[in-house]
């Protein structure tokens, strides 16, 4: 899930905006990440993840002003520049293999998801960029690896270093990441 889709999520089961959970945080004095995690899952009964993303949203909004345009160039500088055309390979090919393909940008990977759903992360590092899909039940292969704890909102990484490595395997594995088969 993205950001956003832990925020509705939580809005919707608790009926607070983050404006409203700042204001209730800030009457009770919690202003540190664990304390807000931990109250918003003992008080609004939220999982995990969710009082994990509203704590972050609110208690660093500047974090999630910057368009995502911003945020995905911040991670491509420096020597993971070299994976900008690769990325956009992948991004590009994403779209095209479905509708409503977004991305979403976090401190260190994008996201891909469609319909709320993340089917894909792209992460730039130093010698490489992975490609992480989410296909459980598939079996891993050589060059399809299991995630294991690389990533643990996707089974799957590829490593990949050029756009010619982005062949008929990888988009049909995309392809059913995205489609979740």
């Amino acid at each position: 899930m993205s950001v956003q889709a832990y925020l509705t999520a939580a809005q919707a089961k608790t009926g607070k905006t983050i404006d409203d959970f700042r204001t209730l945080a800030g009457e009770k004095g919690l202003s540190r990440q664990g304390e807000v995690v931990a109250w918003l899952k003992e008080d609004f009964k939220l999982g995990h993840g969710h009082a994990t993303a509203v704590a972050t949203t609110l208690l660093n909004p500047e974090r999630f002003d910057a368009p995502a345009e911003t945020r995905i160039q911040a991670l491509f500088t420096g020597n993971k520049a070299q994976w900008t055309p690769l990325y956009e390979h992948l991004v590009s090919l994403a779209q095209s293999l479905g509708e409503g393909v977004q991305v979403s940008p976090t401190d260190t990977y994008v996201s891909l998801t469609c319909r709320g759903r993340k089917f894909a992360v792209i992460q730039p590092g130093a010698s490489r960029l992975d490609l992480g899909l989410k296909r459980p039940g598939a079996e891993t292969t050589a060059r399809f690896e299991a995630a294991g704890s690389w990533n643990s909102m996707v089974t799957h990484r590829v490593k990949l270093t050029s756009t010619a490595q982005v062949d008929d395997d990888v988009r049909d594995w995309l392809s059913a990441a995205l489609h979740g088969a």
